[in-house]
């Protein structure tokens, strides 16, 4: 018995000199912890060995992550088992799966040495209390629905945090998409004093690394849209991250980083990751197969990027074009907006489409629409005619404030669509109280600018109504909206008293004179002042305002040489009329011809200084841009109609001609009032 203690004791302390190994806890990066075993001295292991054979008793060295348990015995005969337990990593990282049981060597031996090693499982009684412990992994769909708050989602992850943390953040920002935003303030106060929240922020930026990169893209954009300053360690970091890991996007991850580059505000790391962006898609826009994903791509590629990009896109668009879905042509309108790429092909087509499926298009698609047209300049006359029908036909079921936003965004394309306005207008008249301040700006500058009013049946029921509304808000307007709603009502040649009277007080042209709009408000009110000399405004004639002189309206670079040689050959000769005459109020006129009164007869400028002024009709000759017009129409716009209204008022004759290239065709003008004047 003793020979067998002395054995023991002296085996165990060879084991300890011969073998001395120190269990090191080395933190990564991402502050994991991984168990290493340092062996010293190999040499020494090998004897080691050697001798545990020729005496007979066994050792077993554990290597790598694994350490001895305190209550394994050591037996000189007979079976000897020896458990190793691997060192769970600490933040739950990605790991090789381990079962919860743990491997158990086992040596068969008889006296006449080592005969047979058997490998088998075992569950010890630490393994099971370390299975009961050990969290299991729950996604963030299961969150969100379990989880009423950020808070509740924060509690749970203090309980028992479970990898990958990016999780919990898309779970906290599904939730917060169902609260109100009065909620939502509340629960981002909470969200950032929550004990566990600087916790889950570090072990995120831990876990960036290696976690797969769409979660981690979820995870950046989840961690914006909850209000995270961008400016944070947290943000900053997952950008870099984001950046190392590019290389890594699919087209999954394409859509979602869409998405985030889309949220996030411009900073040196965004503006390198916008980069990266574009030459990611520029190498994978041929293996993109979803049109959902292509379009998000294209809506963030940016309006600043290469024009070779933008219409490589533009191919690969029409390249799916028979895929494209009613959504997918819808939002085509906004996604070359967004990167201000005008491709009228895939306009036409997608605009083919809406039409023929415009039954129950929303408002919101219509609007988005109508938006994207004005910011590509796109003007189809079709397709909004098409727009303006169906809403006039379904007018009883619209909100006035949808109708009127559809109004306003016509009014910027320079689209008068006729039974629209009117049917508005009667809405307007029917219930004036439904009317704000705002929605009557917004009203008196659609018509005023789209001179709708002129020869309507409810003019002055209309007019009068408007005016109406505006008296009741002088106690509260400001200076400047009464100035707009004013010059509003001069260019449809209405001047209701009470709001001139207000207007023309001494404080408030005071006040409009030292405003920060002081060169828009001086020209407003020299309109306004033009329109009380020279319209018919029986109460308003002989107030008389002191005003900045205005510069004098200036003639085009190119003075219409075509029109002019046009002019000449049709009256024969330059002598039959004048160039670029400047008249009172600041008004200017390209042309201007003297005929007799009958407008027979063209008068020469020498001849003239000698007749009578009764004996002479003046034609003032405008060369007007296609912007003065109504979208294709003869209708002048406000201004030009307010400037024919005061060129009549000076004693001219209009003459309108467009200004366009081709002027041949104005060799067989008649000069019939019908055809040529308002």
């Amino acid at each position: 018995m003793n020979n067998k203690a002395g054995s023991f004791l002296w085996n165990l302390r060879q084991f300890s000199i011969l073998v001395p190994t120190s269990r090191t806890m080395r933190l990564y990066p991402l502050g994991l912890c991984k168990p290493k075993i340092v062996h010293s001295n190999w040499n020494i292991l090998n004897n080691f060995h050697n001798r545990m054979r020729s005496t007979d008793t066994f050792r077993y060295l554990f290597q790598d992550a694994f350490i001895l348990k305190s209550d394994v015995g050591f037996q000189t005969k007979g079976i000897s088992t020896v458990t190793a337990l691997r060192i769970d990593r600490l933040l739950y990282a990605k790991r090789p799966f381990l079962d919860s049981k743990h491997s158990l060597v086992s040596v068969d031996k008889s006296n006449d040495g080592l005969k047979k090693v058997n490998l088998h499982h075992e569950v010890s009684s630490e393994d099971v209390l370390t299975k009961e412990t050990k969290p299991n992994r729950i996604s963030s769909r299961k969150l969100s629905e379990e989880c009423n708050s950020l808070s509740d989602v924060l509690d749970a992850f203090a309980k028992a945090p479970t990898f990958p943390s990016s999780n919990y953040f898309t779970a906290m920002w599904t939730i917060a998409k169902r609260l109100s935003d009065d909620q939502k303030r509340f629960e981002k106060r909470l969200m950032f004093s929550h004990p566990a929240f600087n916790q889950l922020c570090e072990h995120m930026m831990r876990e960036a690394k290696i976690i797969q990169y769409k979660y981690l893209l979820f995870s950046l954009y989840a961690i914006v849209k909850l209000g995270i300053p961008q400016n944070t360690l947290l943000v900053q970091t997952l950008l870099r991250v984001t950046q190392e890991r590019i290389n890594e996007c699919d087209e999954i991850c394409l859509s979602v980083l869409s998405n985030v580059l889309e949220v996030m505000e411009p900073c040196k790391n965004v503006h390198v990751l916008q980069m990266g962006f574009r030459i990611l898609v520029d190498q994978q826009v041929w293996k993109i197969e979803d049109v959902f994903t292509l379009q998000v791509v294209m809506k963030c590629i940016g309006k600043d990027a290469p024009i070779a990009l933008k219409r490589k896109l533009e191919m690969k668009a029409l390249r799916e074009l028979d895929r494209f879905s009613l959504l997918n042509s819808q939002r085509m309108f906004e996604v070359l907006a967004a990167m201000n790429h005008r491709s009228l092909i895939l306009l036409n087509e997608c605009s083919k489409v809406v039409l023929d499926n415009i039954h129950g298009c929303p408002s919101k698609i219509i609007i988005n629409i109508l938006q994207s047209c004005k910011d590509l300049q796109y003007y189809n006359l079709d397709l909004f005619n098409g727009l303006a029908d169906y809403v006039a036909a379904t007018f009883d079921i619209w909100k006035l404030k949808k109708v009127l936003f559809i109004l306003i965004l016509f009014e910027n394309l320079g689209f008068r669509h006729v039974g629209l306005m009117d049917l508005f207008m009667k809405r307007i008249v029917e219930d004036p109280e439904s009317l704000n301040m705002k929605n009557i700006l917004s009203i008196l500058h659609t018509y005023s600018s789209l001179n709708h009013v002129y020869k309507c049946q409810n003019k002055e029921q209309f007019l009068e109504v408007m005016a109406s509304a505006l008296t009741g808000y002088l106690h509260s307007v400001s200076s400047e909206n009464l100035l707009d709603a004013v010059y509003s009502f001069c260019l449809m040649n209405y001047f209701p008293l009470a709001p001139f009277n207000q207007l023309l007080q001494k404080d408030v042209i005071s006040e409009l004179l030292t405003s920060d709009d002081m060169k828009k408000n001086v020209h407003k009110l020299h309109i306004l002042d033009t329109c009380l000399k020279l319209d018919d405004t029986v109460y308003l004639k002989d107030i008389a305002l002191s005003l900045p002189q205005l510069p004098r309206e200036l003639p085009p670079s190119h003075p219409n040489a075509k029109v002019a040689e046009v002019l000449s050959s049709l009256l024969g000769g330059e002598g039959y009329f004048s160039k670029d005459v400047h008249l009172p109020h600041s008004y200017h006129i390209d042309f201007e011809i003297r005929m007799d009164t009958n407008r027979n007869q063209v008068l020469p400028f020498s001849d003239v200084d000698t007749a009578s002024a009764t004996d002479i009709q003046r034609v003032a000759v405008l060369c007007v841009s296609r912007s003065a017009y109504c979208l294709g129409s003869s209708h002048p716009r406000g201004f030009l109609a307010m400037k024919m209204r005061h060129l009549n008022a000076m004693g001219f004759h209009v003459i309108l001609f467009p200004s366009s290239p081709v002027l041949e065709s104005m060799k067989n003008v008649c000069w019939d009032e019908r055809a040529h004047t308002r």
